[in-house]
């Protein structure tokens, strides 16, 4: 998982390309021309078409932040960005013009027409610019007696950046010509545009063909560690290549991995955690997560003008960028980034000195944090699958209860059992007694009876509630009863 920066070095500066900005401007017109539009009959109507289309591009780019990229490092995943920023920008278009004016004058075709135009001219712009630095760039050609031939063992990912390492550095100088691998399935592919031609033990019978070939083989590196091969393998690589006075290299020692030192392993001083044998989770779990992918993009779809109003309410009032993020333990403990609209200012200021606390929380902060608007991308969240709707509310790693497995077995929510029940004003045990009797007791009519009661707590704001239920769900959990067999005998 990509670990973002911190929100205080997370800001962006609103910087355009000005081939983007001219091109932005230019392909609605073309595909309004393309498709032979009425509207270009009304200027006025069409050159409200293009506004609306330039602004949406405009605002794209900036999230996907397409101008920051290298474009003579240009890459597939920068070509995934602009992709990116171009649907968000054809659909931002179309929601706008459709509650405006109904696209009138406009054919059904001209958003995907303009897609296809706008994509293909910022990815074509850039593999060009990429194009003539590469050809700027490349070394003066080294004669074939200077150039050193390598043979890759092993075909995995580190020997993949290892060849991309080379080829960036020097294309012309070293040279991988073969990759062998142990594996048979991988035999006859390609990494990173290089055949793999056998296991490792042809070694020998590879080195010799290709000194027919009249090419000497200078290095064999390995991609991984001494301890990458087995022991009668790497003798016999040890002995050929003294025999053949070549180099034998591994990857780690040559780009500095073997000086880093194993991660120290801290056991926590709990318990192993263990769900009750008796617990068998309810069948509603097994059909929830389809109604949380539906009901999430149906909230995000409706709620859009709302998250797109608390965004620009959250950047006038706390800056760059919006977006709070947390890393949180979910389903099976798996850590994943939560997300929330930011209600602080940074901890720190331009020049490293620290904020007050009082300073950092102001009155649009306090207002979205207890209309709980401050949640609302979590939905993106839910999408994705990270988070349900209803559920336990994810901790932090180091803030699990004694024992978490049964929390753990689910999808976190954005609301549960527990906030409606009491919420902040609740103890962690009891917290955690209602979050595992939701889980044994979980139900659609349920989950709507939650979402009934967070509507109205969004409303009333926190307050105490009866705990027996907390009590209960405790003594169930101390007990390893099932807690839906518990509830029901209540």
């Amino acid at each position: 998982m990509r670990i973002r920066s911190p929100a205080s070095r997370g800001s962006f500066a609103i910087r355009f390309s000005a081939f983007d900005v001219c091109w932005a401007l230019l392909s609605p017109w073309l595909a309004l021309w393309i498709r032979g539009a009425q509207v270009l009959n009304d200027w006025p109507a069409a050159a409200f078409y293009c506004a609306i289309s330039l602004v949406a591009s405009l605002i794209a780019f900036l999230i996907f932040r397409t101008r920051e990229g290298m474009t003579h490092l240009f890459s597939v995943h920068d070509a995934l960005e602009v992709a990116k920023a171009v649907l968000v920008s054809e659909f931002v278009t179309c929601l706008v013009l459709f509650s405006a004016t109904r696209l009138e004058g406009i054919p059904r075709s001209t958003p995907l027409i303009h897609a296809l135009l706008l994509s293909a001219g910022l990815v074509m712009a850039r593999a060009f610019v990429r194009m003539i630095h590469a050809e700027r760039d490349a070394p003066a050609a080294a004669g074939e007696a200077v150039a050193e031939h390598i043979v890759m063992i092993g075909s995995n990912r580190l020997t993949a950046l290892y060849m991309g390492f080379l080829r960036a550095y020097a294309p012309e100088r070293l040279r991988v010509i073969a990759v062998l691998d142990d594996r048979a399935e991988m035999i006859g592919r390609s990494i990173a545009g290089v055949r793999v031609l056998g296991p490792s033990s042809h070694l020998l019978p590879v080195i010799e063909e290709f000194r027919e070939h009249g090419i000497h083989v200078n290095r064999v590196i390995v991609g991984g560690d001494e301890f990458y091969l087995p022991p009668e393998s790497q003798s016999e690589l040890e002995r050929v290549a003294e025999e053949y006075k070549m180099h034998l290299e591994f990857v780690p020692r040559l780009i500095g991995l073997h000086e880093v030192d194993a991660p120290t392993v801290v056991r926590s001083p709990k318990p192993p955690a263990s769900i009750p044998a008796s617990f068998s989770p309810p069948r509603y779990f097994s059909a929830k997560r389809y109604i949380d992918f539906c009901v999430s993009l149906t909230l995000i779809v409706v709620l859009l003008p709302i998250l797109l109003a608390v965004a620009i309410v959250v950047l006038l009032d706390v800056g760059s960028p919006v977006f709070f993020w947390q890393r949180r333990a979910g389903k099976n403990g798996q850590i994943f980034q939560m997300h929330k609209f930011r209600t602080l200012k940074p901890a720190f200021d331009i020049h490293g000195r620290p904020y007050a606390t009082t300073d950092r929380m102001s009155f649009i902060g306090k207002a979205l944090r207890k209309s709980r608007l401050d949640e609302l991308p979590q939905l993106l969240n839910v999408l994705v699958g990270d988070m349900s709707l209803i559920g336990p509310r994810p901790l932090l790693p180091q803030d699990q209860p004694h024992n978490a497995a049964l929390r753990l077995s689910v999808r976190p929510g954005i609301t549960g059992w527990a906030q409606v029940n009491g919420g902040k004003l609740l103890s962690p045990a009891e917290k955690n007694a209602l979050d595992e009797w939701y889980i044994g007791n979980a139900s659609f009519w349920l989950d709507l009876r939650i979402v009934g009661k967070t509507v109205l707590f969004m409303l009333s704001g926190e307050r105490p509630q009866k705990k027996k239920t907390a009590r209960r769900g405790t003594a169930t959990v101390h007990r390893g009863q099932n807690p839906r067999s518990a509830a029901r005998g209540s």
